[in-house]
C-alpha cells in the first residue's frame, strides 16, 4: 500500500464541513444526463481547508471534490485492511497530521471544515459500548414506520485479515444518495414524527467511531419507480494513516437502469474512480464486485453496516466478546458476581454485560410484526412490571412554570425475588425507549426500600445525546424527589407483605407511681366516670418521663393509603410532670374503623388496578393493529412499485419487440 497514492486520492470524495453557525456545505443534486448527482469542480478552494463551489444551495450536508485519477486506482494493492496506529478507544484520540501537504492557511473565507479528531472526541459521549450500540438500533426501530420487520445484530468477519467485524442490518427504507450524505454528516435530521427515537442527527458516527475505527455502509432505497443503491465509507484509520486536516467521506452512488436491467452509476467516470479507490484501498472489500456483492441479502430495500477495526480493552481484547456465548455479545470483563446467585443472575445485574439482556428491556413496547434478531436468535421482549409483585399504578403530573406538562403512571411494586434480592430502582423510559435501567433514587442504609421497583414513561423530560440519562433541569429533579417519596410510601404501607416488620413508634407510658406535685387525687376527665379510688394510681396508663418526638408523615394526593386514625386524649385537670404531651389510642373502636377504612382502600384501589390494566390492554392492542396496519401497506406499496418496474421492462421489451418485426 503506498502513502503517497492514498493522498492524492484524498480529496475524491465527500468531505464534511460546516457552514458559519451550525450548517454544513451543501450537495446539490443536478441533471446528469437523464437522471443523476453531479458534483462540483475541484479548485484551490475546495483542496484547501475552507471554501465552496458556486451555485450551491444552503440545505443539504456535504461537499465533493475532485482531483485527478486514473483508472489505476480502482483496485487495491494490500491485502491486508490496515488497522489504526492505537487499537484502544479511551487512547485513539491522539491526532498527527503533519503528514500532509494539504494543509493550508485561512484564506478570508467564513468557513470551518471538520477535522477527524472530532470522529474520536464526539464518540466519547459513550461510555457504555451498549449504549453505542442501542443508538444504531434505534434507527432501525424507527424505520418501523417504513415497513421494516427485523433488524440483525450479529458477528461477521473481515474479508482481508479475517478479524472480527460486527454486523447491523435492517430492512428498513433505506437511504437514497441525499440522505446517505446526510447520514454520514453533522446535525442533519429528517425524523418528523413525534415518536421517532431519534432527532440529533448525530447518532450514527457517536455509536460507530465509538464501537470502531471504521465503518462502511450499503444502503438500497426505492421511490416514485426509482430504485438507488449508495455505498459510504467513514474511516478513522483512513483519516489518521493520511493524515487528512478534514473528514473525507467517499460515497458512490448507483441507479437502477431498467432498459438496461442493471445499476448504474450516477458520478461521473473521474470522480467515481477516485471514490472507488479509497474504498478499496481502506474497506474490507478488494474489489468493485466484492463492494457489490453485499447488497444480494439487502432486498429492495434495507440498511447494512459492518464496523471494523473494532476497539480494544487494557487488556488488548475486544471490547466486545463474541466467544464467550455463542448465542449473544458480552462486554469484556465487566461479568461481576457477588452475592448469591439469584442476585447475579437477575435480570437487573445482567443488562450491563449481556447485550440480549438488556435489548429485551431496551423498548417498553415492541410490535409483534419486528424482531430483532441476535447472534441468528430473535431476543424475547421482556417488560420489567411483569416481574413485579403488588404492583401499584401511582398517578404524577409534573409541573413546570405553573402548567402541567403531562400525565404519567408510574407502575411500582416488588420484585418477585424480594426479598432475597437487594435489586431496586426505576426503568425510566422516554418515547418507548429505556433510558436509565433501575435508575437507584434512593441509597438504603437499611433494607427499608429493598426489592422496590418502578416503570414509567417520561416524555416530558429530554434526554441527553447518548441517551443514557436525561438532562439536568428542574423537571428532572422534580420527577426524582417524587419517586423517593413513592419508594418510601409503597414501602411503608406493603413491606408486611414480604415479611418485613413496620417499625412502629414506642408508645408513651405513665409510671405506675405518679403523684402529681400539689394533689392528692386525679380528678376524672369531663364524660368519663371515676373508675380509680381516691390515691390510687396504680392502674394508670404508664407515662415516660422523658419528651418523646413524634415524626409527622407528610401527605399527598396520591397516596396508597391514609394515615392511621388517632385520637387525642386531655384536660386541663389532668396534668404531668413536666407537662409531657400524652397521645392515648384507643384500641377497640379506633383500630376497627381503621381496619375497615384499610379494607374500603384496598377494594378501591384493585378497582382502579383493573381499570388501569383494561386500558393499557386496549391501548397496546390498539398500537399493534395500527403498526400491522402500516407494514401491510408499505408491503402493498413495496408490491405495487415492483410491479410498475416489470411493467415498465414489459412495456419496453414490447417496443424492442414491434420495432424488431416492423424492420
Amino acid at each position: 500500500m503506498s502513502h503517497d497514492r492514498s493522498v492524492n486520492v484524498s480529496h475524491d470524495a465527500v468531505i464534511a464541513k460546516p457552514e458559519r453557525g451550525t450548517m454544513l456545505q451543501s450537495f446539490s443534486p443536478r441533471s446528469h444526463g437523464s437522471k443523476g448527482y453531479s458534483l462540483p469542480q475541484d479548485s484551490e478552494e475546495n483542496r484547501g481547508s475552507v471554501g465552496q463551489s458556486a451555485g450551491q444551495s444552503s440545505t443539504s450536508v456535504v461537499d465533493q471534490v475532485r482531483s485527478p485519477a486514473d483508472d489505476a486506482g480502482v483496485t487495491s494493492s494490500s491485502t491486508i485492511c490496515p488497522a489504526p496506529v492505537c487499537r484502544q478507544f479511551w487512547k485513539a484520540g491522539s491526532y498527527n497530521d503533519e503528514l500532509s501537504s494539504k494543509s493550508q492557511q485561512p484564506n478570508g473565507k467564513n468557513y470551518l471544515h471538520v477535522h477527524p479528531m472530532f470522529l474520536h472526541s464526539n464518540a466519547t459521549s459513550h461510555k457504555w459500548a451498549f449504549g453505542a450500540v442501542a443508538e444504531l438500533l434505534d434507527n432501525a426501530v424507527d424505520e418501523i414506520q417504513n415497513g421494516a420487520t427485523f433488524v440483525i445484530v450479529d458477528k461477521t468477519t473481515n474479508p482481508r485479515d479475517g478479524a472480527t467485524a460486527l454486523l447491523i442490518q435492517d430492512d428498513g427504507g433505506g437511504m437514497d444518495p441525499q440522505a446517505m450524505r446526510h447520514c454520514m454528516g453533522f446535525g442533519f435530521s429528517d425524523k418528523k414524527s413525534d415518536s421517532a427515537i431519534g432527532r440529533y442527527g448525530n447518532g450514527f458516527k457517536t455509536s460507530t467511531m465509538r464501537l470502531g475505527a471504521d465503518v462502511i455502509v450499503f444502503s438500497r432505497h426505492s421511490k416514485n419507480q426509482t430504485l438507488t443503491q449508495s455505498i459510504g465509507l467513514l474511516s478513522y484509520t483512513y483519516l489518521t494513516r493520511t493524515g487528512h486536516d478534514r473528514i473525507v467521506v467517499p460515497i458512490l452512488d448507483y441507479e437502477f437502469n431498467a432498459s438496461a436491467g442493471e445499476f448504474k452509476t450516477l458520478q461521473d467516470r473521474e470522480h467515481f474512480i477516485s471514490s472507488l479507490s479509497i474504498l478499496l484501498e481502506w474497506s474490507p472489500f478488494s474489489t468493485e464486485a466484492e463492494l457489490l456483492q453485499q447488497f444480494d441479502d439487502v432486498g429492495p430495500h434495507g440498511t447494512k453496516i459492518i464496523i471494523y477495526n473494532m476497539w480494544l480493552n487494557s487488556d488488548a481484547k475486544l471490547e466486545l466478546d463474541f466467544d464467550s456465548v455463542a448465542e449473544d455479545i458480552l462486554i469484556e470483563g465487566s461479568i461481576k458476581k457477588t452475592g448469591s446467585k439469584i442476585v447475579n443472575d437477575h435480570i437487573a445485574s445482567r443488562f450491563s454485560y449481556s447485550l440480549r439482556v438488556y435489548l429485551s428491556i431496551l423498548y417498553l413496547r415492541i410490535p409483534e410484526t419486528f424482531k430483532i434478531i441476535l447472534r441468528g436468535k430473535v431476543v424475547e421482549h421482556h417488560n420489567v412490571a411483569d416481574d413485579l409483585m403488588h404492583p401499584q399504578y401511582i398517578l404524577y403530573k409534573p409541573q413546570a412554570a405553573g402548567s402541567e406538562e403531562a400525565l404519567v403512571v408510574t407502575t411500582i411494586g416488588f420484585l418477585k425475588e424480594a426479598p432475597k434480592v437487594n435489586l431496586h430502582g426505576f426503568c425510566v423510559y422516554h418515547k418507548n425507549r429505556l433510558i436509565m435501567p433501575f435508575w437507584q433514587v434512593i441509597n438504603y442504609s437499611s433494607s427499608r426500600g429493598r426489592g422496590v421497583v418502578g416503570v414509567l414513561e417520561a416524555n416530558f423530560v429530554e434526554p441527553t445525546h447518548n441517551k443514557q440519562d436525561f438532562e439536568k433541569t428542574v423537571l428532572l429533579q422534580k420527577l426524582e424527589n417524587r419517586l423517593k417519596e413513592m419508594t418510601v410510601e409503597y414501602w411503608s404501607c406493603h413491606c408486611v407483605l414480604i415479611g418485613y416488620q413496620v417499625n412502629k413508634k414506642p408508645r408513651l407510658q405513665i409510671p405506675q407511681k405518679v403523684q402529681p406535685a400539689g394533689r392528692q387525687a386525679l380528678s376524672p376527665p369531663p364524660g368519663f366516670q371515676a373508675v380509680f379510688p381516691q390515691g390510687n394510681t396504680t392502674s394508670l396508663p404508664r407515662v415516660s418521663t422523658q419528651p418523646v418526638l413524634l415524626e409527622k408523615r407528610k401527605e399527598h394526593p396520591d397516596s396508597v393509603a391514609s394515615a392511621a386514625l388517632k385520637r387525642k386524649v386531655g384536660n386541663d385537670d389532668f396534668t404531668v410532670p413536666g407537662h409531657i404531651r400524652v397521645e392515648q389510642f384507643i384500641h377497640g373502636s379506633a383500630s376497627q374503623s381503621q381496619d375497615i377504612e384499610t379494607v374500603k382502600l384496598m377494594e378501591e384501589n384493585k378497582k382502579l388496578r383493573a381499570k388501569c390494566l383494561d386500558r393499557k390492554v386496549r391501548s397496546q392492542n390498539l398500537e399493534v393493529k395500527a403498526m400491522n396496519l402500516r407494514s401491510e401497506l408499505e408491503n402493498y406499496k413495496s408490491e405495487y412499485e415492483r410491479l410498475m418496474v416489470e411493467l415498465q421492462a414489459l412495456d419496453l421489451v414490447k417496443d424492442e419487440h414491434r420495432r424488431n418485426v416492423n424492420t
